[in-house]
């Protein structure tokens, strides 16, 4: 038994979808599922514009870009988190400030956020990680005070709401990722969001090789821009998924409680946490150990790959990487990377799957018991 931990949620409307955008979606059609699904998300989202893109990471990078972070300037970012979120920073020639996560959201501390600001700081990333919810109350009230855009990386938290509000709806800007592993897919791609008109059409310049939408000659870009575009295909498929957002979600939501109810029994465990005003989107139920525990994430990820369970590691702190500070720091973000583990979580796992997963689960904390 091969059980991933993730994979994408293809029915006969994703592939009708697509289909029909490989047939007729060429020439004078070839933008019509890109605005589609640009107009749609928005929507769906509560926002005023969005721009769909080949990734997360384009999004994010174009969004900097337009703010017009660069050399010398410097911006604050979790620990806990992909290399994805960072690479952005230093391709632009900032210098990310790395701060520590929260031990119960494991997302990024506002105080030590606040208590890093420099006079170089220019923005603040809130990562939401794993679907958990950023404190974007006081993140927002820090960029307030410090006169800094918040912005949200919300690549793992289609179907997360914070007291209401869609998680990347919130921010200066907001990020999402469609990749593979996601809870919607387009394969690989990703969307920018804003409410802000100036930064909105920033933005869909640099996507555009730098052409402005009002030049009226053909071939003259303004700027240096990016080729970070999302394909009329791939859009196709990302319109039939939104069809089928609601469906995709409640079905995260359902293998995370079922986690939940049959690891409730051991107080060395918890996972990812029901936070107060929150509706977690549960892209990837985690798994971790608590501190006192002498279960660690190695142990669970031998167990199920001799299960036949394709489990991933937690996210290593960035600053431990060889290319940033490479040295091991005493940190909440530290400490997750050696006690936490994702458990697989697609939208076809059986119920069959789903106990094997536990069962193998179970069998290793009990032995540590």
């Amino acid at each position: 038994m091969k059980i991933p931990y993730a994979k994408p949620s293809i029915t006969q409307l994703e592939i009708d979808f697509v289909n029909d955008a490989i047939t007729n979606g060429w020439g004078e059609q070839r933008n019509l599922y890109i605005d589609r699904f640009e107009r749609e998300f928005a929507e769906h989202l509560g926002v005023k514009y969005s721009i769909a893109t080949s990734s997360c990471t384009g999004a994010l990078h174009m969004g900097l870009s337009a703010l017009g972070i660069g050399p010398g300037d410097e911006v604050i970012l979790a620990d806990s988190n992909w290399i994805a979120t960072v690479a952005p920073v230093v391709h632009l020639g900032a210098t990310p400030i790395f701060v520590d996560v929260l031990s119960d959201t494991w997302c990024i501390d506002p105080t030590l956020v606040e208590n890093t600001i420099t006079k170089k700081t220019k923005a603040i990333i809130a990562t939401h990680l794993y679907g958990n919810l950023a404190n974007m109350s006081e993140l927002l009230g820090v960029g307030q005070r410090y006169g800094l855009p918040v912005i949200e990386d919300a690549a793992e938290a289609i179907g997360s709401k914070y007291f209401g509000q869609r998680a990347g709806s919130m921010g200066y800007f907001g990020v999402f990722s469609f990749h593979g592993s996601k809870t919607v897919s387009t394969g690989e791609g990703g969307m920018f969001v804003t409410n802000d008109a100036n930064l909105y059409e920033k933005v869909l310049t640099l996507s555009n090789h730098g052409r402005d939408r009002k030049e009226t000659r053909m071939f003259w870009p303004t700027v240096i821009g990016f080729k970070y575009k999302m394909s009329n295909v791939q859009a196709a498929m990302g319109c039939a998924q939104l069809l089928r957002i609601g469906e995709l979600v409640r079905k995260r939501q359902e293998i995370l409680k079922v986690y939940k109810s049959n690891f409730a029994e051991f107080n060395t465990l918890v996972m990812n946490p029901a936070q107060f005003g929150c509706e977690t989107g549960a892209w990837m139920p985690t798994l971790v150990m608590s501190t006192g525990s002498s279960i660690k994430s190695d142990d669970l990820l031998v167990a199920c790959r001799g299960s036949g369970i394709d489990a991933r590691s937690f996210f290593w702190p960035l600053s431990m990487l060889s290319v940033f500070d490479g040295k091991s720091k005493v940190t909440i973000s530290h400490s997750l990377s050696s006690r936490a583990i994702n458990l697989p979580s697609f939208h076809e796992i059986s119920g069959e799957q789903l106990s094997h997963v536990v069962k193998t689960l179970r069998s290793v904390v009990r032995g540590y018991v």
